[in-house]
């Protein structure tokens, strides 16, 4: 089996795949701290769980926004699964995807990963929405090109921000309210956040088209991501797994290049 490794700003996603499958993931706190032993640990105990050993796992790659995580996974990878990973760390590495961006290397992996998976399944114009530590949109063209995007706050960063800015404004959850009128100081906060963004989405996409002259599918992956396809018709299809698929693809696309 493969284990494939996204190291987030927030979060570190660990899924086991086989074929086009993936049999379980887990995830944990991204800690640029966390050594190669405690990657084992923590992360054989999980898989022991759910029947998996660490002789399951033949290849490994590993794909990272943080790039001081990235040396503790590749000591685990060598000295508990016996095998070098592949990894990608930005847009530079090459998938079959044109980047169209004036230093490619600037385009985060992640985003590399999405578009590159939405491509593969879709292959037309495309958006993806990435609701993660910020809110990011990858433009990717009928041709399959990577065309650049959109960087907004992040949800979250955006009601810690208004939180931390006003003294009475507790902590919320984020929720679909019944009404955008909020009579409450919580239910205006989870207005202002849940249909705030639910419009900049809608707005986005509306100018990215109005730019390209074409219509554009939609995919939206990350967290909350289901919570804003209820939010808008903006967005056609949620794809919990489109990194993680992503970063299968890319070791298959890699593989067969050697």
């Amino acid at each position: 089996m493969l284990l494939a490794v996204d190291i987030g700003n927030t979060n570190i996603v660990f899924a086991l795949c086989e074929g086009n499958a993936i049999k379980a993931q887990w995830r944990i706190r991204t800690d640029a701290q966390r050594t190669a032993d405690e990657y084992a640990v923590w992360l054989f105990a999980l898989m022991g769980q759910q029947g998996f050993a660490a002789r399951d796992v033949s290849a490994a790659i590993i794909s990272s926004v943080v790039p001081d995580a990235i040396f503790a996974l590749k000591t685990f990878s060598r000295n508990y699964l016996h095998c070098e990973p592949v990894v990608i760390a930005n847009g530079a590495v090459d998938l079959g995807m044109a980047v169209r961006l004036d230093n490619p290397a600037e385009l985060g992996a992640d985003r590399l990963l999405n578009a590159f998976a939405a491509w593969e399944s879709w292959r037309q114009p495309l958006v993806v929405i990435d609701f993660g530590t910020a809110t990011t949109f990858d433009v990717v063209s009928g041709a399959g090109e990577y065309l650049g995007g959109v960087i907004a706050p992040g949800i979250n960063l955006s009601l810690d921000a208004l939180k931390h800015a006003a003294a009475r404004l507790t902590g919320i959850a984020i929720a679909h309210p019944e009404k955008v009128i909020g009579t409450t100081t919580i239910g205006a906060m989870q207005s202002g956040i849940y249909y705030g963004y639910a419009g900049l989405i809608e707005g986005i996409i509306r100018r990215i088209e109005a730019e390209r002259g074409e219509a554009v599918k939609v995919i939206a992956t990350g967290g909350l991501a289901p919570l804003y396809a209820d939010a808008t018709t903006a967005i056609a299809h949620v794809d919990a797994d489109l990194t993680i698929r992503g970063l299968r693809l890319a070791y298959q696309k890699l593989k067969d290049k050697k």
